[in-house]
């Protein structure tokens, strides 16, 4: 052993617990010799021999003092590691050389060089200083020397400053962890952490000022929050966490990689016990900058969504009446140009005005019933006729009665809610859990947060995530209203009798428009609900009613100019579900299952053929009878031979043959196989809604039709808010298609109010864009209202 240094504040202290051991007759490793901070010590120890260093300072009022205990061993014999205890007035630490760390497939990391600090004194509340010591017991089972060193020394940067980045170095067997206490003017504060290099893996903890402090890879996880990281992480921490205002912040580096994300360890094979002597170390760089303060979140958030008062009056543009939704659906069974069973005594809405409904009749309300009013089977013959012409108008598609057609409608509506309510439900107590699980375990690894933009409230952790979908429920409960408005003013002018209401323009139908209103509200709540917990798992969440938006939108397109032959509720919202169905097994298998790739592939391509051919015969295409096999296949003969070959230079319908899916977008997944499959069914519906709305507004423009000053700016107002959205929506803040430590490598900070970051502003940008298209499909046709349907044409 080195000799003794010289006397250091407490050495007495320590002279005297020698002078006493050896009084008591100890053997050679009973006596305590004193030891001086900063001083290398090399020894050896085995069975029979075992050395005690006694180390002594001097704690100022008020001061927190550190110790960090550095040893080195060169045997690499695991069967007699060289074992170290340290003994604190409060506690005991102790650890072994080789240092034994356990990875995948019980693969094992040894270390000779082991370094750790020990749990700081407490502050003495006296006002004279203090004495403390430290005991360092050096022992092995060994039957022969084995050599060893040890060098103690007081941490001088210890407590980290408030916006003062401090840089060190860590390893695997050598962890560090600080001490921060809160300024009195902050309550909320964010540790950020960079490193230039994303590997080796390593976590980050905050943990409350308890000893031992848990700065190992197999127990750092046991206290407090914890994350795991590459190049970046960030942990928001609030004081009233913490009652003694105060905690250390812990960084540990994983012995393997796989966790962020970084290679597997290429063979499970073989002799799972080897060990291997690695030099992982990690430069890091931690900086503590305040956060928001939590008064700031109500005077900041004090901002309204507001639209122009002159929005709301929409619902008077048009001519002598109010204006007129587009509603789409109708009676399961119906055929193109048919009245069936659901037609009226009328049949046909250009009737004479003596044989029209007496005032007041025209009501939706819920006791009527389809029974209620006469039928004229006799008028499916007018089918085939009209199947006969090559031009058709508004006339031949809307002679079904416009109050049956109407209650058809409102199912979507109320379908909606019920879907709502049932959906939305275990989504929100899923998510609850979600929440409950990472507030209790502290592993922020199971939300993919924007860490460096969390602003939390209560127990939730981004509480701007969820605040700025605000405007998705708003604006979605004023497109109802506006809805509304236009419902009422139609239902007074049909009580008037007005021709402009009865025989002019599209016809009036507005369920389509109340389902697409309370599908955006809900797609605010889902997309709240998935923000509380962003993962994998609940993706889906914040993409199903996108899809019912979207879908919705082209059912009440298509049902503008074919309001007799549009799909019926329960058909649409079947479909819906198989979507959704769909996306959640591609969430699943769609990674790196080919099969599954193929099997959507084929229904992509089936189900697009399959639209598009009732699209293009107005629904009444048939292939034969269902009990004649032999009839079945003629058909389909026929028809290959009649449309396809005598009639392959020019569609019958010109104006109809409209694509109802890319099925190009088919074989881009099968070749490309995106990882984010949700979003890339998304993607398929946005795509064809935006090429129908494109055509229907050039197909509008072709027939001498006019585009009104308020639809022109609802439509220009889509283009420029759906480009700043989607501007805000590429900018990718973190993405669960990674590990935790990848996506917080794209987090960055708040760029609206200190508040919201690039997602929040999508948020608000995409529930804008959403209410300006809808105001598109309200008021589109508005042009219409004074021109007779038979001079209307379908396209």
């Amino acid at each position: 052993m080195a000799g003794r240094a010289a006397p250091a504040p407490g050495a007495l202290l320590c002279a005297l617990l020698w002078a006493t051991a050896a009084a008591a007759g100890g053997g050679p490793g009973d006596n305590p010799a004193p030891g001086a901070f900063g001083r290398v010590y090399r020894g050896a120890v085995n069975i029979s021999a075992e050395r005690v260093y006694a180390f002594a300072y001097r704690s100022e009022p008020g001061q927190v003092d550190a110790v960090r205990v550095y040893v080195n061993s060169s045997s690499e014999n695991l069967r007699y590691p060289v074992l170290f205890v340290v003994r604190q007035q409060k506690g005991v630490l102790s650890w072994q050389v080789p240092l034994i760390f356990r990875g995948l497939y019980q693969r094992t990391y040894n270390y000779q060089e082991v370094s750790r600090t020990l749990c700081p004194s407490e502050p003495a509340p006296e006002t004279r200083p203090s004495d403390q010591v430290i005991f360092v017991d050096v022992a092995s089972m060994a039957p022969f020397n084995i050599a060893y060193e040890l060098l103690v020394t007081r941490l001088e940067n210890f407590q980290l400053e408030t916006n003062k980045a401090f840089n060190f170095t860590a390893s695997p067997s050598q962890p560090q962890y600080f001490l921060y206490k809160f300024p009195q003017d902050v309550d909320s504060v964010i540790i950020n952490v960079v490193s230039d290099a994303a590997y080796p893996c390593s976590v980050v903890s905050v943990q409350d000022i308890v000893c031992p402090v848990y700065d190992l890879d197999h127990n750092v996880e046991f206290n407090g929050v914890y994350q795991s990281m590459t190049k970046q992480a960030a942990i928001t921490v609030q004081r009233k966490d913490f009652p003694g205002e105060q905690f250390f912040v812990v960084f540990v580096i994983k012995p393997e990689d796989y966790a962020c994300g970084g290679s597997v360890p290429s063979s499970i094979h073989g002799n799972v016990n080897r060990t291997w002597n690695l030099q992982r170390t990690k430069n890091l760089q931690v900086t503590i900058v305040p956060s928001i303060k939590s008064q700031y979140l109500w005077a900041d958030t004090d901002v309204k969504l507001t639209v122009p008062f002159g929005s709301v009056f929409i619902a008077g543009s048009g001519i002598m009446t109010s204006s007129h939704p587009i509603s789409a659906s109708t009676p399961e069974g119906s055929s193109y140009g048919a009245i069936d069973e659901s037609s009226s005594s009328g049949g046909h809405q250009l009737a004479s005005p003596e044989r029209r409904a007496p005032p007041g009749s025209d009501t939706d309300s819920s006791v009527e019933e389809e029974s209620d009013f006469d039928t004229m089977p006799e008028i499916e013959s007018d089918k085939n006729i009209i199947r006969t012409k090559v031009f058709l108008y508004l006339s031949d598609l809307s002679r079904k009665d416009r109050r049956i057609v109407s209650k058809k409608y409102k199912i979507y509506f109320w379908n909606i809610i019920t879907i709502a309510v049932f959906y939305a439900l275990p989504v929100i107590q899923l998510v609850i859990t979600y929440q409950t699980v990472v507030n209790v375990t502290g592993n922020q690894d199971i939300c993919y947060y924007n860490f460096l933009c969390a602003h939390p409230l209560g127990v939730l952790s981004a509480f701007n995530n969820i605040l700025s979908n605000v405007g998705h429920m708003m604006l979605g409960f004023l497109f109802l209203l506006i809805v509304l408005r236009r419902d009422i003013l139609h239902r007074r002018a049909m009580e008037m009798k007005d021709i402009y209401t009865l025989d002019y323009g599209i016809p009036k139908h507005f369920g389509l428009f109340y389902a697409m209103g309370i599908a955006l509200m809900m797609e605010g709540v889902l997309s709240a609900c998935y923000h509380v917990c962003p993962n994998y798992s609940n993706f889906q969440f914040d993409t199903s009613f996108m899809y019912m938006i979207a879908g919705l939108c082209m059912l009440k397109l298509y049902q503008t100019r074919h309001p007799d032959i549009n799909a019926s509720a329960y058909s649409a919202y079947a479909s819906f579900a198989v979507v959704i169905s769909l996306a959640v097994l591609g969430v699943v298998f769609g990674k790196n299952d080919m099969w599954f790739w193929v099997v959507f592939s084929m229904i992509h391509v089936l189900a697009s053929l399959a639209l598009s051919t009732q699209i293009y015969y107005m629904g009444r295409f048939k292939i034969g009878d269902a009990t004649d096999d032999l009839g079945m296949f003629r058909r389909a003969v026929m028809v290959l031979y009649t449309d396809c070959i005598q009639q392959c230079s020019r569609p019958m319908y010109m104006l109809s043959d409209v694509p109802s899916s890319l099925s190009l977008s088919a074989i881009f997944g099968l070749v490309y196989r995106p990882r984010d499959f949700a979003s890339y069914i998304l993607g398929i519906f946005i795509c064809n809604l935006l090429l129908y709305l494109a055509f229907y507004i050039i197909m509008k423009l072709r027939s001498s039709e006019k585009l009104l000053p308020i639809p022109m700016f609802c439509i220009v107002a889509t283009a420029v808010v759906w480009a700043a959205a989607l501007y805000f929506f590429f900018q990718t803040l973190s993405s669960w298609e990674e590990t935790p430590a990848e996506s917080r490598e794209k987090n960055r900070p708040c760029i609206l109010l200190g508040f919201f970051d690039d997602h929040d502003v999508w948020h608000f940008l995409s529930a804008a864009a959403l209410f300006f298209s809808f105001l598109v499909l309200l008021t589109l046709d508005d042009d219409l209202d004074t021109v007779r349907r038979d001079k209307i044409p379908v396209f």
